[in-house]
């Protein structure tokens, strides 16, 4: 009998069928749990794109002048521009504008005009940072500065990765842009 349980475990030892299963059964939740992160991280940055865009967009239409003819174009003027475009891209994007938010650190700039901080105006139904005309630190030291528009918001993004600690993680993706003014 002792022969014969000892036939029957070198048998089972030596035995290979089925370990390709057992390999398989090891692999595939890691290979799957790559593959979710890889698209949900695609799609992440994906956002950031579309977004980033969207905040180029509005600071280019908020630093052109409002109405070529006129004067005196307003800071109302120009974050009106900025941020009708900035909801456009977003729109083209198949993202919801209503979602933006304020930036949770928005920029500050000096006022070109007065030299005073320009901060973003709290409240407002776009939820979209627009400050203009402000002034941009020169890239030379000693070098007057450049008046542009900025525009600056964050969006939401919700992570579905099951089993870690990402899964349903809510995270903020921030967008921000400047662009000098025209002046034509």
């Amino acid at each position: 009998m002792s022969n014969f349980m000892h036939d029957a475990l070198r048998r089972l030892y030596t035995e290979v069928r089925g370990a390709e299963i057992a390999e398989a059964a090891a692999v595939l939740p890691l290979m799957f749990m790559m593959l979710l992160g890889i698209f949900w991280f695609g799609q992440a940055f994906s956002i950031y794109g579309a977004i980033t865009r969207a905040a180029q967009e509005g600071a280019r239409a908020g630093a052109a002048p409002y109405c070529t003819t006129c004067k005196n174009n307003t800071l109302t003027q120009y974050a009106t521009n900025a941020v009708n475009a900035t909801q456009a891209a977003l729109t083209a994007s198949k993202l919801n504008p209503a979602l933006a938010q304020y930036p949770s650190t928005p920029p500050v700039f000096n006022s070109c005009s007065t030299g005073s901080a320009v901060v973003c105006p709290a409240g407002g139904s776009a939820n979209i940072c627009v400050q203009a005309p402000v002034q941009f630190f020169p890239a030379v030291v000693g070098a007057p500065g450049v008046c542009g528009a900025s525009v600056s918001f964050q969006y939401p993004f919700q992570f579905w990765l099951p089993f870690t600690s990402l899964n349903k993680q809510h995270i903020w993706i921030v967008a921000s842009a400047r662009v000098r003014m025209e002046t034509r």
